[in-house]
């Protein structure tokens, strides 16, 4: 136990070591994080649940932060609410139970480009008569655009862009564009601009709301997919899978791995034949190709390629290398001694053999993570990973299958493949780190 500390104390000497364990410490924070903050039954929810939980969001949106490298400043995204005190709301009573509801939004536009979208979603109540809600805008150059007229039902959505009557009235070829710029120009009108929506409701009872979205170039940290979804939920929830898939991966195939060859060493004879024999033929099945076949005539569970993966990485040429130690190990003094006070065959397997094959076990276990990383996101980029799970693998083949790089949307697929880069590169340098400790022949090199 004392070797195996001092050992560990020399970790704290390479330099490498150490930056790849702040990386993987601090995935490991962001894992816990992630699973506590976000649980798995509201991640599956907010990936699964389509526009109707992503409306504020707009389509095919880069990172806000973004506008901090670019000369060009981008329209950034906002959404406000009445219900929230966001919006400015007077309710002025009338004769005859009417009453007149004026929701007002002032808002600043500086950025270079135009925003995507503008959309109102309001909320009513009422018995018999709808209430009627006039649109309008207050430009910075003193203009008033009166946007629409129309009344409103229980729930009730307009969007600026669809509105083909405010089209014809702007005489432009695209309203958005048109309300913020001056006419006949194509450059952004930059200043404060006013929502003014009046309302008048004809119950005594009835009241409105109103939800005020706007739809930027940019969006939050990660930006959005085809779909609206925010990328920050994938790529945070990309954390545990990988880290769980990973490191469950390489410990079972690695613990049973050195068992069988244990197993295999100590008893010798046709235990250890059939044990070569298994592990020969798994060497030349093609492992890729297996998992291929289970992800698409048998299911796609994460939990089914995992175990798939563990029984298929047992038997590979690691068993050659343990077996090769183990049958020295046999051959030592205290294994005689062992045997010489009568202890069992399990005894001598688990409490003296294989723990002398912990300090290189340790160094393969943390080196092939990444490979197992790298494997769930592989398999999820060419369509067979968990279609429920939010993966890191998973956004790379949304955006593939949407032509991210085509059309120019290289942060989509960067994000994923930058996380999937540092990952590897942590527990690689950490592995190697480890292997130069704990081999022996390694440590004067």
């Amino acid at each position: 136990m004392n070797t195996f500390r001092n050992s560990l104390q020399k970790l704290f000497q390479y330099p490498s070591a150490l930056a790849g364990l702040f990386v993987v410490f601090i995935l490991i924070v962001v894992a816990v994080y992630t699973v506590i903050a976000i649980p798995y039954s509201e991640a599956i929810r907010l990936w699964r649940g389509g526009e109707e939980v992503w409306y504020q969001n707009p389509r095919f949106a880069p990172p806000a932060w973004t506008n901090y490298f670019s000369a060009k400043k981008h329209s950034e995204s906002f959404a406000v609410n009445s219900l929230h005190g966001q919006i400015g709301k007077v309710v002025t009573p009338g004769n005859g139970g009417t009453s007149t509801i004026e929701l007002t939004y002032p808002f600043d536009f500086s950025y270079d480009d135009f925003p995507q979208e503008m959309l109102l979603y309001f909320t009513s109540t009422f018995k018999e008569k709808q209430p009627f809600v006039s649109v309008e805008l207050l430009t910075p150059d003193g203009r008033r655009i009166r946007i629409a007229n129309f009344a409103i039902a229980n729930e009730f959505t307009y969007r600026f862009s669809q509105d083909v009557k405010l089209l014809a009235k702007l005489q432009a070829q695209d309203v958005i564009p048109a309300l913020f710029s001056i006419p006949n120009s194509e450059t952004p009108l930059k200043g404060k601009y006013q929502l003014l929506i009046t309302g008048t409701t004809f119950e005594p009872d009835s009241n409105m709301d109103v939800e005020f979205v706007l739809h930027g170039q940019v969006y939050g940290l990660a930006g959005t997919d085809h779909a609206r979804r925010d990328l920050t939920l994938p790529l945070l929830w990309g954390v545990p899978v990988a880290l769980a898939f990973g490191l469950i991966a390489s410990m079972g195939t690695s613990i049973l791995t050195m068992i069988i060859a244990a197993i295999g060493a100590w008893y010798a004879g046709w235990v250890d034949e059939l044990i070569q024999r298994i592990t020969e033929v798994n060497l030349v099945l093609p492992f890729f190709a297996i998992l291929i076949m289970i992800g698409t005539f048998y299911s796609r569970s994460i939990w089914v390629i995992l175990g798939a993966t563990i029984l298929l990485s047992i038997f590979t040429g690691a068993i050659k290398g343990y077996r090769a130690i183990f049958l020295q190990v046999k051959e030592s003094m205290y294994i005689e001694a062992a045997r010489a006070y009568g202890a069992s065959s399990p005894r001598i397997i688990f409490l003296y053999l294989i723990p002398r094959m912990i300090p290189l076990l340790i160094p393969s276990l943390v080196q092939s993570i990444p490979a197992f990383v790298f494997l769930e996101a592989s398999l999820a980029v060419i369509g067979l990973g968990d279609p429920v799970l939010p993966t890191w693998g998973k956004i790379i083949q949304d955006a593939n299958s949407n032509g991210a790089l085509y059309k120019g949307y290289y942060y989509w697929v960067l994000e994923p493949a930058v996380l999937l880069m540092i990952t590897g590169l942590a527990f690689a340098v950490l592995g190697f780190a480890l292997d130069r400790i704990f081999n022996p022949k390694l440590r004067d090199v």
